[in-house]
């Protein structure tokens, strides 16, 4: 009796867990940039150094759970004077604040094909709970998820001093990501 009372209990803890499990991320089908005006102008830069941990169930989307890691060293303008300008304490001081972190706290469906995600965001020691829509699709037999959270660079003191000045870089910055996991 023990036996088939445990292997009911085991079946039934395969069964539940069945439907979610947490994603490995392809790095060189995902990206992470961020999209921001200097003078005017738009720029794009991207992080070179970044992962994520989706733990994703279709069937449930309100029991996954999603973080991201951004390595902010890692972000490359393009040019290496420019990529050692935003590792400065002024911007993202990459030395005292190695890693910027997203973690989801609520993950809801919002229509086919279509997620509504709610976290903390912590960029520079400062965190905010923020909200964006997440799409989902299936690409290459890989979960894809797309989508961009537009933020106030000030609100996370990136930009200190004279970089406060908005009519040099804007202070709206929107963050664009992609990831492909399996």
């Amino acid at each position: 009796m023990k036996t088939i009372k445990g292997l009911l209990l085991a079946s039934a803890l395969a069964s539940a867990l069945a439907g979610a499990a947490v994603l490995k991320t392809d790095p060189a089908r995902s990206s992470v940039t961020a999209t921001f005006k200097q003078m005017g102008v738009p720029v794009e830069a991207k992080f070179k150094a970044f992962s994520a941990q989706i733990d994703y169930d279709a069937a449930r989307p309100a029991a996954s759970k999603a973080s991201v890691e951004i390595q902010t060293a890692s972000f490359d303008l393009g040019d290496p004077e420019y990529n050692k300008e935003v590792a400065k304490k002024e911007w993202f001081n990459a030395a005292q604040f190695p890693k910027a972190t997203f973690v989801s706290t609520a993950i809801a469906p919002a229509g086919p094909g279509k997620l509504d995600v709610k976290g903390k965001l912590s960029i520079k020691g400062r965190s905010a709970d923020v909200r964006f829509p997440l799409s989902v699709k299936t690409e290459g037999g890989k979960q894809v998820f797309e989508g961009q959270l537009p933020i106030k660079r000030l609100a996370f003191n990136i930009g200190e001093g004279e970089w406060k000045d908005t009519s040099m870089v804007a202070d709206e910055v929107v963050i664009k990501f992609r990831v492909a996991a399996q």
